[in-house]
C-alpha cells in the first residue's frame, strides 16, 4: 500500500509538472498589465512604454500600461507587490525603492519583488547660474570658491530624501566643500529655475529638466554626477568621479513583478525584456531622452542596488533622516 502511494504520489508529481512547464510553454495566453508607479509623461513612463511595447509584440499579447502615481511610487509599488504572482502583472521601478523604505515610507523595496532587468538610469547634474553674483564655468571652481568661502554659496537641492538631493548630498560630502543648501518644494524643474533665476549660485537637476535652460545659455552645465559621461553633445563635460572624487548617484529605470512568480515565466520574460532594450533603435531612444542606456541583468539588479542602498544609508543617517536600519 505504501509503495503505491508513492508510485501514485509521483505519478501526480510529474503531471504537475508538466503542468507548469507547459503552462510556460503557453505563456502568455492573455493581455499583461504593466504598472508604473509614476504619472503619464514622466520620466520613467517615457522609457518603459517602448520597452513594453517591443516585449509586447515578441510575446503576441498586448501589455497594457496602467499608471499609478501617488506617495512617492509607493502606491504603485503596493500594486505590483500585491498582484497575483502569475506573470500577468508586472511593473516598473527606480531609485525611490531605494529611498523610500530608507526613510520609513514604505516597508518595501527591491529585495521584496522578482527581478527581471534595469535598462536605463537617468542622471543627476551640476548646473551654474549666469545671473548670480558670481559665476562658475567649472566644477573645480565651484569646489574651489566653497572651500575659500565657506557658507556663502548657495546650493540649490531638490526636496529633503528625494533622488537628486542625494545626489545633491553625496556631492557636498565627497568634495569637503560648505555651502548654503537651499531644498525646493519639488525636483529638478525647481531648481532649475532657482539658479536660472540666480538665486542659488549652484544646483543639482537632471539634464532633461535642465536642457532647455542649457541650449538658451540661462544655465551652465559644470559636471554630470552619473556613472558615466552624459550622450553627445554633452560628453566633454566631466563627470564629479573623473576628477578625483569618489561621488556618483544615478536612478536606474528597472523592470519587476510581485514575488515568488514561476522560474519559467521569469525566464520568459527576462529575455524578451533583454532583446527588448538591446534593440539599437532603443538604445538611441534612450540617449534622445536624456539618459544613458545600461543594461543589468536580472540576476544581477539586487547586487548592484544593495550598493547604492549603502550610500544612501550613510547620506541620510548623516542628515538625521534614517528610518531603516537593517
Amino acid at each position: 500500500m505504501k509503495r503505491l502511494l508513492i508510485a501514485i504520489s509521483s505519478v501526480c508529481l510529474g503531471y504537475f509538472s508538466l503542468g507548469v512547464a507547459q503552462a510556460a510553454d503557453k505563456y502568455p495566453v492573455k493581455p499583461i498589465v504593466a504598472i508604473v508607479p509614476v504619472e503619464a509623461g514622466g520620466d520613467g513612463d517615457v522609457l518603459f512604454r517602448p520597452v513594453m511595447d517591443k516585449v509586447s509584440k515578441m510575446l503576441g499579447q498586448p501589455i497594457v500600461i496602467v499608471n499609478k502615481p501617488g506617495a512617492g511610487s509607493t502606491t504603485g509599488y503596493r500594486e505590483i507587490h500585491g498582484a497575483k504572482p502569475d506573470g500577468y502583472t508586472i511593473g516598473w521601478g527606480s531609485a525611490t525603492i531605494i529611498t523610500n523604505k530608507l526613510q520609513g515610507v514604505s516597508p518595501l523595496d527591491y529585495h521584496d519583488f522578482t527581478q527581471l532587468g534595469a535598462y536605463a538610469t537617468f542622471f543627476p547634474i551640476v548646473i551654474g547660474a549666469t545671473k548670480s553674483a558670481v559665476k562658475f564655468n567649472t566644477i573645480q571652481e565651484v569646489i574651489a570658491y566653497a572651500k575659500s568661502n565657506p557658507g556663502k554659496m548657495n546650493f540649490s537641492t531638490a526636496a529633503v530624501g528625494q533622488s537628486w538631493w542625494v545626489a545633491a548630498t553625496a556631492l557636498i560630502g565627497g568634495t569637503g566643500i560648505n555651502v548654503n543648501t537651499i531644498p525646493t518644494q519639488g525636483a529638478g524643474a525647481f531648481v532649475v529655475a532657482q539658479v536660472a533665476g540666480g538665486h542659488a549660485e549652484v544646483g543639482v537637476a537632471a539634464l532633461g529638466a535642465a536642457k532647455g535652460m542649457i541650449e538658451s545659455g540661462q544655465i551652465k552645465f559644470l559636471a554630470t554626477l552619473g556613472g558615466g559621461r552624459a550622450p553627445a553633445p554633452y560628453d566633454n563635460v566631466p563627470t564629479v568621479k573623473e576628477l578625483g572624487y569618489d561621488v556618483s548617484w544615478e536612478s536606474s529605470n528597472f523592470a519587476m513583478g510581485p514575488p515568488n512568480m514561476p522560474k519559467e515565466i521569469v525566464a520568459i520574460l527576462v529575455s524578451a525584456i533583454e532583446k527588448a532594450v538591446k534593440d539599437p533603435d532603443f538604445v538611441k531612444y534612450v540617449s534622445e531622452r536624456n539618459a544613458r542606456w545600461e543594461y543589468i541583468p536580472a540576476d544581477q539588479v539586487v547586487a548592484s542596488y544593495d550598493k547604492r542602498r549603502e550610500v544612501v544609508r550613510g547620506i541620510m543617517k548623516k542628515a538625521g533622516i534614517l528610518k531603516e536600519e537593517k
